[in-house]
């Protein structure tokens, strides 16, 4: 009987975060507060009560489905974030790579600068071990702009007679979801690098395999497969010789649901990283017959599939926020965490962005001014990738104060929804403000 109980309260929470996925957006659409904000918070209401263990998750007890939960929740994300950029990267482009500098710059710059910043505090402030510290850089690498849905583009353009129309003219938008869609992936190889600190011996036994495969050959063999499965759904979806499987005709947006599990799948198969490969997929299915209507119909389907997710994940977190995940953080933790969100995150990406920058804000929306840049630099949102990187560490190594780890990574998740989300409306707001005067002048 008690899990029949159980299952019921599974999906009561279904049902409530289905509800306020469809509900909030629309009532939010004008308030400066999102979604995400309100569900935590419902969350945490949810945890003072007397719940079933069923939605009572915990690390020590319920790490794989959390794992597997965040996991899902992830490559659903990227996947909607591919299909939603408007600005196409042909690999066999200079230019196409230069209209991305912006990305470039916070991935290869602000993101390692972040993780070495963010690890430095968790040894020296926190006194965490040094495999604990760098887990802790790397879990709180990725951002996510998913939980502040004002920060990234809306989804792909589809209505243009000219393909080479369609772009993206928001560059603060188009950096902070192309960064989201990358680091994901990017993270990994500092999260293995933890891993082989605590179990794989001295640095001269594992320094060279790691740079070689993990933190080069498996970002390969990922993109690689992400392109290649992109390329043969695109083909079918839109050229196949058989009329009844060119799902672009028959407009069956499912496929987008098959692109995440077939790419992904592959990609973890061939040990490389599966997050990059998903990703990869997207922006080439994006990349063909660009002004279809069959890309806002796949979009369509993984942003609401996206958004419930979120939802429950964000539900579960502040249920356990209140139900005692927060029980090992210290005030240097609290520390820590807000000094990255502050500080650690602005300083870097504002650094990377300077660096190679333009030397004035081009009217064609290339490059980045000074309110843009301090706005990029600013939304370094942290959510659902660093739960997931932490539950995937943890079951593969014994971490030390793997319960501290936890309870740092929630609350700068926390404070980072709120936040960003309070100030995602009308921070974006008086950049349009800015730009709509600008343009008029």
């Amino acid at each position: 009987m008690a899990h029949l109980i159980d299952a019921d309260f599974v999906y009561l929470l279904a049902g409530i975060a289905l509800l306020l996925a469809v509900v909030l957006p629309v009532a939010l659409r004008s308030a400066a507060l999102s979604a995400p904000v309100v569900l935590l918070g419902l969350g945490a209401l949810m945890g003072l009560l007397p719940l079933p263990e069923a939605v009572r998750l915990t690390p020590g007890d319920d790490r794989e489905v959390i794992e597997h939960l965040t996991e899902f929740t992830v490559i659903i994300s990227l996947m909607g974030v591919g299909l939603a950029l408007d600005r196409p990267l042909n690999i066999r482009a200079w230019g196409s790579w230069r209209r991305w500098g912006t990305t470039w710059r916070l991935l290869l710059v602000a993101m390692p600068l972040s993780i070495a910043a963010t690890a430095w505090l968790g040894w020296w402030v926190m006194g965490l071990a040094p495999a604990s510290a760098i887990l802790l850089g790397a879990a709180l690498a990725p951002t996510d702009p998913v939980l502040a849905s004002d920060v990234q583009v809306e989804g792909p353009t589809t209505d243009e007679d000219d393909e080479t129309e369609i772009d993206e003219h928001d560059e603060v938008r188009f950096a902070l979801t192309s960064e989201a869609g990358m680091n994901d992936g990017l993270a990994f190889p500092f999260v293995h690098l933890a891993i082989l600190v605590v179990g794989a011996g001295s640095l001269a036994d594992w320094g060279v395999q790691w740079v070689a495969w993990d933190l080069l050959g498996k970002v390969v063999v990922g993109v690689a497969i992400g392109m290649a499965s992109g390329w043969a759904l695109a083909r079918v979806a839109f050229r196949s010789r058989r009329p009844s499987i060119r799902t672009a005709e028959t407009g069956e947006p499912l496929l987008a649901i098959a692109a995440v599990l077939l790419s992904y799948g592959l990609a973890q198969v061939a040990h490389g990283y599966g997050f990059l490969a998903v990703f990869a997929c997207a922006m080439t299915l994006r990349s063909m017959e660009r002004t279809a209507e069959y890309h806002a119909l796949m979009h369509q389907v993984i942003e609401r599939l996206e958004r419930l997710l979120t939802l429950v994940v964000l539900l579960l977190l502040g249920v356990a926020i209140s139900g005692g995940l927060l029980d090992s953080l210290s005030w240097r933790g609290a520390a820590v965490g807000v000094v990255l969100l502050l500080v650690v995150r602005p300083v870097t990406a504002w650094i990377a962005l300077r660096v190679g920058a333009r030397r004035k804000h081009e009217v064609d929306g290339e490059g980045l001014g000074p309110r843009e840049r301090l706005a990029t630099a600013f939304f370094g949102i942290r959510g659902i990738g660093s739960i997931y990187y932490l539950a995937y560490a943890t079951g593969h190594e014994h971490f030390e104060r793997a319960d501290t780890l936890w309870s740092t990574v929630a609350f700068v998740i926390a404070v980072s929804v709120v936040l960003h989300g309070i100030t995602a409306t009308p921070v974006m707001r008086w950049l349009d403000d800015h730009r709509t005067a600008a343009a008029a002048r």
